[in-house]
């Protein structure tokens, strides 16, 4: 664990403020939820938690599933970091932040695809050899959870894709999306 130097006082109603520094170097928004540990040496962690998290291996599943059916590379992301991989390089995307731009996608909670002509948007901070083809943000109650993302390669030639093989990807983006999302409803 690392000490920041920085105390806090807990209030009259058990509150303890999270400076904005930790918030912001953590990416914790107002209203994200947080999990709350203890350890034997009487210490107390909080850390993010992400309810697509706690569907792991069903989203790697899915994703496999997308990119074997849709012949697709896919991405799913809750909303800080990738948490499944297929059809591009695990090594290259798992676990790694995504970009602000893809983090602004999410928050629009609308379909964002790719129209030829426009700039390439990156799916993580780090560069990367690919691009976000299509992104559908999983909204689960109302809530802002991630997101399912198609990839294309940043070398690749003209586009591929006819139209009919664009709206299939969109669809099944779409689909993935919706069907997470009432995954974790309640």
């Amino acid at each position: 664990m690392k000490a920041t130097g920085i105390v806090r006082r807990i209030d009259d109603l058990g509150r303890v403020v999270i400076p904005k520094e930790i918030r912001r170097t953590m990416r914790i928004r107002e209203g994200d939820p947080l999990e709350i540990y203890t350890d034997r040496e009487g210490e107390v962690i909080f850390k993010k938690y992400s309810p697509i998290g706690e569907l792991n291996a069903f989203a790697a599943q899915y994703a496999e599933t997308l990119h074997k059916t849709g012949e697709i590379s896919v991405l799913i992301c809750d909303r800080d970091a990738v948490i499944a991989v297929s059809g591009v390089p695990k090594k290259e995307y798992a676990d790694k932040h995504i970009s602000p731009e893809l983090e602004h996608v999410i928050e629009s909670r609308q379909l964002y695809h790719h129209r030829d002509g426009e700039a390439k948007l990156e799916p993580i901070n780090d560069s990367c050899s690919h691009y976000v083809r299509c992104a559908m943000p999983i909204i689960s109650e109302g809530d802002i959870l991630g997101c399912v993302v198609s990839l294309d390669s940043i070398d690749s030639p003209a586009p591929r894709a006819t139209d009919h093989e664009k709206n299939v990807e969109v669809k099944l983006v779409q689909t993935a999306a919706v069907f997470l999302g009432k995954q974790l409803e309640s």
